[in-house]
Parts: structure tokens; C-alpha cells; sequence
């Protein structure tokens, strides 16, 4: 992993790359990592980065980076989208006497 870190470090030095957007490329990609394999829960992704809560928000932020968006996809579909009791209850009630 060290040659992998110095090669990525030297092509991004030799593209002209400043530290400074170096660092912030980095806290990204590290974070959106973190948030991934938490699924875009902050408060755990803090726990493992060893930060408080508000201050991972603050970061996100700070980077420009939008917690939601890792979230998209892995949340339950609205109350609009998802079946109705009734609506479940009239299915398994036609499935059990086999009515349509």
C-alpha cells in the first residue's frame, strides 16, 4: 500500500496538484469511504473517524459533499410508493380463496 500512496502522491505532485487540493481530493475520498460502508450514517462514520458528529458535518461541508447522496438508493421508498395495508390485506385475502 506505501508504493501505491508514494506513486499516487508522485503523479499528483507531477500534475501540478497542490497540497493543499491534495489534502482536500484525499479527506473526500477517505470520508465517502467511511460514509459508504456505513451507509451514509453520520453518526457511526464520525465513530470510526474518530470525530465528533457535528464536526463530520461540518467537514462534509466544508468539502462540498452532500451525505444524502450515499444514502440514495438504501432508504425505504415513500409512503406514496410502498403498498397500502388495505391494499396488502385484499391480495392475501384473493390469494386465500383464490379469487382475482
Amino acid at each position: 500500500m506505501k508504493r501505491e500512496l508514494d506513486s499516487l502522491v508522485i503523479q499528483m505532485y507531477s500534475a501540478g496538484v497542490s497540497y493543499s487540493d491534495a489534502v482536500r481530493q484525499f479527506k473526500r475520498r477517505y470520508i465517502l469511504e467511511v460514509l459508504a460502508q456505513h451507509k451514509g450514517n453520520q453518526c457511526k462514520a464520525a465513530e470510526e473517524l474518530g470525530m465528533h458528529r457535528n464536526t463530520l458535518s461540518r467537514t462534509l461541508a466544508d468539502l462540498e459533499m452532500d451525505s444524502a447522496q450515499i444514502r440514495t438508493g438504501i432508504r425505504r421508498p415513500p409512503v406514496s410508493e410502498r403498498p397500502s395495508v388495505q391494499s396488502i390485506v385484499t391480495n392475501l385475502t384473493r390469494s386465500a380463496t383464490g379469487t382475482r
